[in-house]
């Protein structure tokens, strides 16, 4: 683990956290982050667990989206951002923060535009053993894979949260979808305009506390409805 002064790139970066409910976990995020940041903004779904007030007195700055998803929560933040690169990280503890040099590094390089952490090259703790997890991997496999055979790249997967990206990169791609579609709508834009993809390993815990906010029945449709939207149209 690095020391709070041995990160050099602390003061390039904003570390997002969305969080709802998550009031048992987002000290363990917070506290684990500012080891690589001088800028926490936690974006809250208007959390009625305390989540916020957390966040605050640990010195987090804190904004709230208008409750209608994950993907609003991220593309509500972009007027806060101010540095050059912004890192979103979940908080639910499922991501390690001692990643985000890793995802950080090549763009710092030179050498990407936007960095995606990969749980199918890193390992995930969650997503075997169960029919909802198998339709889960099923699912992001064939969506990563239209997007490499559009693009002609070679990507892992397509659906992990956890990313950095430049933040006018950012600013740039147009941004419009509510919930976790948003990951697959980021890398795509990002291709689709010419920037720089890249991809380093890291590993997806078990979430330390509280529950999943998707339903993989729910959403599929909207899934491959935006995937065939952005890639193709």
């Amino acid at each position: 683990m690095h020391m709070q002064s041995e990160y050099e790139g602390r003061d390039a970066i904003t570390v997002v956290i969305p969080a709802l409910n998550e009031a048992r976990t987002i000290t363990d995020i917070i506290e684990k982050t500012v080891a690589y940041t001088t800028d926490i903004l936690v974006v809250d779904g208007h959390s009625p667990d305390g989540t916020a007030e957390i966040a605050r007195a640990l010195g987090a700055r804190v904004v709230f989206d208008g409750g209608k998803g994950k993907g609003e929560a991220l593309r509500s933040v972009i007027p806060h951002l101010t540095r050059e690169i912004v890192v979103f990280i979940d908080a639910d503890g499922s991501h390690d923060p001692g990643d985000i040099p890793a995802l950080v590094r090549p763009i710092l390089a030179g050498e990407a535009d936007h960095v995606s952490g990969s749980r199918l090259i890193g390992g995930s703790s969650e997503l075997h053993g169960g029919f909802d997890e198998c339709f889960r991997l099923m699912g992001s496999s064939l969506i990563t894979a239209c997007i490499n055979h559009r693009f002609k790249v070679r990507l892992s997967e397509s659906q992990n949260g956890f990313r950095a990206i430049r933040t006018a990169v950012l600013r740039d791609l147009g941004l419009v979808e509510n919930i976790t579609t948003i990951e697959q709508e980021m890398i795509i834009k990002t291709l689709k305009k010419g920037y720089r993809m890249g991809e380093v390993p890291t590993h997806e815990h078990k979430r330390k506390a509280g529950y999943s906010k998707i339903s993989v029945r729910k959403v599929a449709f909207r899934y491959v409805y935006a995937m065939i939207k952005y890639l193709y149209f």
